[in-house]
């Protein structure tokens, strides 16, 4: 049965009334999942997430959750994190090409659109985090 979530299983590390800090376990369940040759969770033993604490479901520190994410957020994040960039880049490069710039220009118009697109990510890093909310639920006993 497929889900429309993408699930990680972690560890309650800290809990304050604003967030939960979930470290999230590289497990075998990547294996199953379609984005697994482009995510990069397949490629961290562990990794630390703050998750808004709602206040609604009492946590306590060290217990195991599941760190969940819609599926469409999931291929939002690839769109953002690499295929963009590589559209970017493969375009300068058959563009700049065609018109006869050098190689070394390509490579430094490449590097500079690429900071500037990774530039301006990070300043629309407050709007985008917005959009990506990860969820965390108790896992079943």
């Amino acid at each position: 049965m497929k889900t429309d979530n993408i699930e990680h299983e972690g560890v309650i590390l800290d809990i304050d009334s604003d967030y939960i800090s979930v470290e999230i376990m590289n497990k075998a369940a990547c294996v199953s999942c379609n984005a697994k040759q482009m995510c990069s969770m397949s490629e961290v033993k562990a990794k630390v997430i703050q998750v808004e604490n709602s206040g609604f479901v009492l946590y306590e520190k060290g217990e195991r959750v599941n760190v969940l994410l819609r599926r469409s957020l999931g291929f939002k994040a690839l769109w953002i994190s690499y295929l963009i960039p590589l559209i970017i880049l493969l375009v300068l490069l058959l563009a700049l090409s065609a018109v006869g710039v050098t190689e070394l220009l390509i490579g430094l118009s490449i590097l500079a659109f690429l900071a500037l697109y990774y530039f301006i990510v990070y300043l629309l890093r407050d709007k985008i985090k917005k959009e990506f909310i990860f969820i965390v639920e108790k896992l079943d006993k």
